[in-house]
């Protein structure tokens, strides 16, 4: 262990024996119990090809819209992944201590979160450098009728001026650093503001929709997740501030430096690209977009599935044994759930199947969507029986069908044996199978006495099986069974 690690060991724990003796002498710290991990820096993430990567439920951060997993956070995370060389695996947090106690307790590498840089907050953790500024802003209702008052009637019933907020409820998530916010300006102004503590997993968007409805009267939220929102909620006002602008980061364990400074150089470089812009006018000004999706069936942040053949597919998961979410991935693989979906090589409908293999397997016509999603059932069934006399275990299992109906059988099968010629594991796919599938787009792999097939563009089959159960991770986590 280098000796910046060591400093930075040696710093946390100190930090945490100063939190307990305040604690003991009676002194409030809000700051949640942690336990400080291993070291993991950079250089054991790379070691393990991924990174770990903290988020929240949001309708800004990370979602699935139509099946495609989205979000802020997430398709920024997905570009640093990609800067680092690593794989990206995202885990939930479901409330702001949780966010801080997986950081520091291992169970992530960084935090991808819209976090407010405090004081507080930095001695618990370090922030990156910050990629938004933003203030705070009070979200309130407007009149039952404003639409038919005058401008100014309207701002007569609004909160202008914060002094007016003593006595009043205002719900906030807990740990979020609104609460603390709001306890300064009761100091500030002289008089108690009553906080009320949101429960569960409510995010900052499920406490803008209950001011909505009218279920509480006030909330906080960063301005930019404000105005968004108002987009689609004309009866909410959102022009009264209650800080000074903030600085919105990510945040990183404080015995991970390399990766901060490898993150710092990388948030430099990504903040003056048009990449950036783009993906920020995507979730914070493109109020059209944020209305159809909030709208939408299709939309996890309130619920929804994931295509509009739901229940088609959920029945025919049932007749092969599968996850209705897994299938759901490989649909959205095959055509984007579009069924006028057509391939270069004659492939049509849902699940994009030639008109051979579709025709054998009962299909009579390839345009009908349902028809679609029952023929390519019937076909995985097929292969699902064809690799389980090979592949015994049913996870496993899985990978070969997908990668089967992607490339056919037969190339799968010479990969196999190739597998088995080098020494390594034929009914295990990652790292042994799937490494020769690879393989057989190379002469001397190709032309290998065990392989009857000839050459494959095996990279094509390995990514489709990973893109799919990679989506199906994301559909595990934001999408609720029915």
């Amino acid at each position: 262990m280098n000796n910046q690690v060591k400093n930075y060991r040696f710093n946390s724990i100190i930090i945490l024996i100063i939190m307990l003796f305040l604690t003991g002498c009676g002194e409030k710290v809000d700051l949640p119990q942690i336990a400080v991990s291993d070291t993991v820096d950079l250089p054991d993430i790379k070691a393990r090809g991924k990174l770990v990567a903290i988020v929240g439920y949001g309708a800004t951060n990370y979602f699935v819209y139509r099946g495609q997993p989205m979000g802020f956070e997430y398709e920024l995370l997905q570009r640093l992944a990609a800067h680092l060389g690593v794989e990206l695996e995202i885990t939930i947090a479901s409330n702001m201590d949780e966010f801080f106690q997986m950081l520091n307790s291992g169970k992530g590498d960084i935090i991808a979160h819209s976090l407010a840089v405090t004081k507080q907050r930095s001695k618990m953790v370090a922030f990156t450098k910050p990629h938004l500024m933003t203030s705070m802003v009070l979200v309130q209702r407007k009149p039952d009728s404003w639409r038919k008052m005058k401008i100014h009637e309207i701002e007569k019933q609004l909160i202008r001026n914060q002094v007016d907020l003593i006595g009043k409820e205002v719900h906030i998530r807990q740990g979020a650093s609104y609460w603390s916010r709001m306890e300064h300006l009761s100091e500030e102004i002289g008089g108690d503001i009553t906080l009320v503590a949101a429960h569960g997993k409510m995010s900052t968007e499920d406490l803008i929709a209950q001011v909505v409805d009218g279920t509480i009267d006030y909330t906080i939220a960063d301005e930019n997740i404000a105005i968004i929102n108002q987009a689609y909620n004309a009866n909410i006002d959102i022009k009264t501030k209650v800080s000074f602008p903030q600085q919105i980061a990510w945040a990183i364990r404080k015995d991970s430096p390399i990766l901060l400074d490898s993150v710092n150089a990388w948030v430099e470089t990504i903040m003056d690209s048009v990449d950036y812009h783009v993906i920020y006018n995507k979730y914070f000004k493109n109020r059209s977009a944020f209305r159809e999706r909030a709208k939408s069936d299709l939309y996890s942040g309130s619920g929804g599935g994931i295509s509009e053949w739901d229940s088609t597919i959920q029945e025919n998961a049932k007749r092969l044994g599968w996850d209705w979410k897994l299938l759901s991935s490989q649909i959205f693989q095959e055509s984007r759930f579009d069924p006028k979906a057509s391939s270069w090589a004659g492939a049509v409908g849902l699940m994009q199947l030639m008109p051979k293999t579709a025709h054998q397997y009962g299909a009579t016509n390839l345009d009908d969507p349902l028809e679609s999603i029952v023929t390519g059932v019937n076909y995985l069934k097929w292969l699902d029986e064809y690799w389980s006399k090979e592949i015994p275990d049913s996870v496993e299992r899985k990978k070969f069908v997908l990668g089967s109906y992607n490339v056919g059988f037969n190339h799968i099968a010479d990969a196999r044996r190739l597998t088995e010629k080098y020494g390594k594991d034929p009914s295990i796919w990652e790292d042994n199978v799937a490494f020769y599938l690879v393989k057989k787009s190379k002469s001397e792999f190709f032309n290998d006495k065990v392989v009857k097939f000839g050459y494959c563009r095996g990279d094509e089959p390995v990514n489709y099986v990973t893109d799919i159960f990679e989506r199906y991770d994301h559909y595990l986590k934001l999408v609720e069974d029915k």
